[in-house]
């Protein structure tokens, strides 16, 4: 178990692309030597590693196998940096399934076929729309990450802008009818085309979800609700501030997992994994473990670019290669996001994800 514990830990920090604690070479230099003094042999692709990072719902969440959180990374140790592409979970992908076609079904089309198959699919279609290939992938649900936040006693958030969202789904309220028949709703949901219109006939489902700016102290439920809110005003509520946020609480947990010598301490190790064990799902194995470890002490003080595909945003003068297409039956009724040059044409989406993995910060004309 304990072996297992530290393999699940070890992924948790590559993730977050942390520092080796440097306690560990002061209480055991035989331990670093052993473990991290070796080449890593893991899987690569021009001597980067390509990594997935799916979150899902999970549990009662509403669609909980649909994910919703997609990041590509690329690791380059060779040049100490690392590339995070966040992917839209309403991108349209025309050769998915027969029906659903957002890339959010992916995973759950996948472990519906078969067990391990939900990171299999969303590997290749990941894949297939950046045209890179994806070496592993993780998958988290948001229980999992709650608790294990928690367990940390909670991070430290640099909040660069004030959050506010006043359509915050409540959990456990998807189905309330507001003091409205189902026949009311379903005549109502008949009528309009615009979500807005949803919130303000269903108000008792939503929630206002503020964050002041600066550090914050935040727990397990409001870094989820940090990173998964979509609806906050103003620039907040892109795609591309949403990025930033996944972005910031990551560095969060990565400092405070270090701050409290987690990986050398068992009790914690064991602690989290008992936690994390059935919210997560890989294809990393477990002989792995080793250059994992290796990975994340080689890049310790890697560079990280963030990119996000999105459809822009015109008040900020910033272009985006998706467009979001008129609610059609092409588009099963759906809000969903295409590329900018054509349905099904990720070209420009490839050079541009190839441009960020080489040369990084580019730019969207």
């Amino acid at each position: 178990m304990r072996k297992k514990a530290f393999i699940i830990i070890g992924i948790f920090i590559l993730i977050l692309f942390g520092k080796v604690i440097i306690t560990a070479l002061q209480l055991s230099p035989f331990f670093f030597q052993l473990l991290f003094n070796k080449e890593v042999n893991l899987k690569k692709t021009q001597d980067r590693v390509n990594i997935l990072l799916l979150g899902i719902g999970g549990g009662t969440h509403d669609g909980p196998s649909l994910t919703d959180t997609i990041i590509f990374a690329s690791l380059d140790p060779n040049n100490n940096k690392a590339t995070l592409v966040s992917i839209p979970r309403d991108l349209w992908v025309p050769d998915l399934t027969a029906y659903d076609k957002r890339i959010n079904t992916a995973y759950i089309h996948g472990e519906t076929s078969r067990k391990g198959g939900g990171l299999i699919l969303s590997s290749a279609v990941v894949g297939k729309i950046i045209n890179q290939p994806i070496d592993y992938a993780i998958r988290i649900d948001f229980d999992g990450f709650v608790k294990a936040v928690d367990l940390l006693g909670g991070i430290n958030v640099n909040v660069v802008s004030a959050l506010d969202d006043y359509h915050y789904p409540i959990r456990g309220q998807e189905e309330n009818l507001c003091g409205h028949t189902d026949t009311e709703l379903k005549d109502f949901i008949a009528s309009v085309s615009a979500e807005q219109d949803l919130w303000a006939y269903l108000p008792c489902r939503y929630k206002h979800l503020h964050v002041d700016a600066g550090i914050q102290q935040i727990g397990g439920q409001t870094a989820l609700e940090f990173v998964r809110s979509r609806h906050a005003e103003g620039e907040q509520g892109s795609d591309f501030a949403r990025s930033g946020r996944q972005a910031a609480v990551i560095n969060g947990i990565k400092d405070k997992a270090f701050s409290l010598n987690v990986l050398v301490n068992p009790a914690k190790v064991i602690g989290l994994y008992d936690i994390l064990r059935d919210s997560v799902d890989t294809n990393i194995k477990e002989d792995e473990f080793d250059d994992f470890i290796r990975l994340a002490t080689k890049m310790r003080t890697a560079k990280i670019i963030s990119a996000v595909l999105d459809s822009g945003n015109p008040q900020v003068q910033r272009s985006g290669l998706l467009i979001n297409p008129a609610i059609s039956e092409k588009y099963n009724n759906e809000w969903v996001l295409i590329p900018r040059i054509g349905n099904n044409n990720f070209s420009e989406i490839q050079k541009y994800v190839e441009c960020e993995i080489k040369i990084g910060k580019c730019p969207i004309q």
